[in-house]
C-alpha cells in the first residue's frame, strides 16, 4: 500500500498540529512555509477547554507549562497605574490562563517534538492547486511539483491559498477594531501581571510580562482608520495620532515601538466560511475560522483542528470525503460558540465617552466581585465541549 501523503501550508500552531498527528499515523508529511525560517516571536497565547486534553494526548503539557510566560493574573488600571479590579485567575479559568504561553514558544514546542519523517520547505509558497480523482497536485512560486493524497491550510487569517481555492464562500468579516502588538523593554514599574487600561476613545492599552526580561504591549483600538498597504511608519504615525493623549503608558509605549523589531499592526477580522474543504483541501486554524482575540482561544481551535482532521482520517474504512465532513461536524460547534460576539461588545470593551467608560468601571466592579466572580470567569473559557475527543488510531510510537 501507497503511504498518503500530505502537504501543510503554514508552520504555525494549526499547520504543526497537522503534521505532528498525520506523521504520528503513517502519513507523509510535507510543510511548506512563506517564510524563510520558522518564525520565532508572537504575543500571548493560551490553552483551554478541550486542547488541554489534546496537549496532554500529544504529550507536551509539562513541556508548554514550562514555557510559562510569568504572567501572575489579570488587573484593570486607571491612567495612574492604580488597580480598579482584578480578573479571575487560576486554572483553565481567568483572564491569564494556567497555560499562557508565547505563540512563537508554543509553535517551536510542537516543531522541537514532531515525530521524525516531517519534511520542511521554508521560503516558498503555493501558486496553485489542481485536483484530480488521483491525488491533488500542487505547483508553488518557486516551481516545486508535489503530489498529495491531502492539502492542508494553515495560513492564517489572510490565506492567499484559501481566497484561490474557495474563492466567494470566504467571508472575511471586518471587527471594526486595529490593534499594534510589539515587545518593549521593561522597566522597574512593570510588574508581573497583565495590566489591563481603557482610555475614552474606544482606546486599550495592554502590558503583559514575558519570559525574556521585556514586556508585551499591544494597542487595541475601535473605529480606527484603514491601515492595510500602509508602511509601518505611516502606520504608527497614525496610532501615535490616537494614542499621544490617552494617558498611563501610552507615550513610553509608542516611543518604543518606533524603535521595536517586532512592531505587527493587524485589523481584527473574523473568517467564516460554510465549508471548510473542498475535494482533498482542508481548512485548519485561523485560515479557516479566524475567531480574532476578541473571541479568544484561537490557539486552543488551532491545536484541537489537527487532532480532529487526523482522528477521522484514521476512522475504518477511510473515505477522505467523509472525514473532512466528520472533522468539520466535530469541530464547527465550538468556532460557532467563539464566533457568536455578544451585541454591544465593543461598546462595552471599548467605550468612547466619559460616560461609556464610567460605566464600564461599574459593570467591571460587579463581574469582578466575590459574588459574581464565577459568571466572570465563565466569558474566558472557550474550546469547551461535552462531546467526547475521537480517537487517534494506528497511533506509532
Amino acid at each position: 500500500m501507497t503511504t498518503p501523503h500530505a502537504v501543510i501550508s503554514g508552520a504555525s500552531i494549526a499547520g504543526l498540529s497537522a503534521a505532528f498527528w498525520l506523521r504520528k499515523t503513517g502519513w507523509d508529511v510535507t510543510v511548506i512555509e512563506r517564510a524563510p525560517e520558522f518564525r520565532e516571536g508572537g504575543q500571548n497565547v493560551d490553552v483551554r477547554g478541550i486542547a488541554r486534553e489534546v496537549l496532554t494526548r500529544m504529550g507536551l503539557f509539562e513541556a508548554i507549562k514550562a514555557q510559562n510566560t510569568t504572567e501572575t493574573g489579570t488587573v484593570l488600571v486607571t491612567t495612574t497605574g492604580k488597580v480598579r479590579a482584578e480578573l479571575p485567575f487560576g486554572g483553565e479559568e481567568g483572564a491569564t490562563a494556567e497555560l499562557e504561553v508565547l505563540r512563537g514558544d508554543f509553535a517551536r514546542t510542537i516543531l522541537e517534538n514532531l515525530p521524525d519523517g516531517v519534511d520542511f520547505i521554508y521560503g516558498d509558497t503555493i501558486l496553485d492547486v489542481t485536483d484530480d480523482a488521483d491525488a491533488a497536485t500542487i505547483t508553488t512560486t518557486s516551481g516545486r511539483t508535489l503530489r498529495a493524497d491531502l492539502v492542508v491550510i494553515a495560513e492564517g487569517v489572510r490565506s492567499v491559498t484559501r481566497d484561490k481555492i474557495f474563492g466567494d464562500i470566504v467571508n472575511q468579516k471586518e471587527l471594526g477594531v486595529n490593534m499594534v502588538f510589539g515587545t518593549i523593554p521593561r522597566t522597574t514599574t512593570d510588574d508581573d501581571r497583565w495590566r489591563w487600561y481603557n482610555a475614552i476613545g474606544g482606546r486599550q492599552i495592554h502590558l503583559r510580562p514575558d519570559r525574556y526580561g521585556t514586556i508585551r504591549a499591544v494597542f487595541a483600538y475601535s473605529r480606527g482608520e484603514d491601515l492595510k498597504g500602509l508602511s509601518r511608519a505611516e502606520s504608527l504615525a497614525i496610532v501615535r495620532g490616537r494614542y499621544e493623549d490617552a494617558g498611563w503608558e501610552a507615550r513610553r509605549i509608542l516611543d518604543a515601538f518606533d524603535v521595536s523589531d517586532d512592531v505587527y499592526i493587524d485589523q481584527l477580522t473574523q473568517v467564516r466560511m460554510s465549508t471548510w474543504h473542498k475535494g482533498r483541501v482542508v481548512m485548519v486554524g485561523d485560515a479557516g475560522w479566524c475567531v480574532t482575540p476578541m473571541g479568544g482561544g484561537g490557539a486552543s481551535l488551532a491545536l484541537t483542528s489537527g487532532y480532529i482532521l487526523a482522528a477521522y482520517l484514521t476512522a475504518t474504512p477511510v473515505d477522505l470525503d467523509t472525514a473532512l465532513s466528520s472533522y468539520e461536524k466535530w469541530l464547527r460547534p465550538l468556532v460557532d460558540d467563539v464566533q457568536s460576539l455578544p451585541r454591544g461588545l465593543e461598546y462595552f470593551a471599548y467605550p468612547r465617552t466619559r460616560v461609556g467608560l464610567a460605566a464600564r468601571g461599574v459593570v467591571d466592579q460587579i463581574l469582578t466581585s466575590r459574588l459574581f466572580r464565577p459568571i466572570a470567569a465563565k466569558l474566558t473559557q472557550v474550546a469547551e465541549t461535552p462531546q467526547t475527543l475521537p480517537e487517534v488510531l494506528n497511533v506509532r510510537a
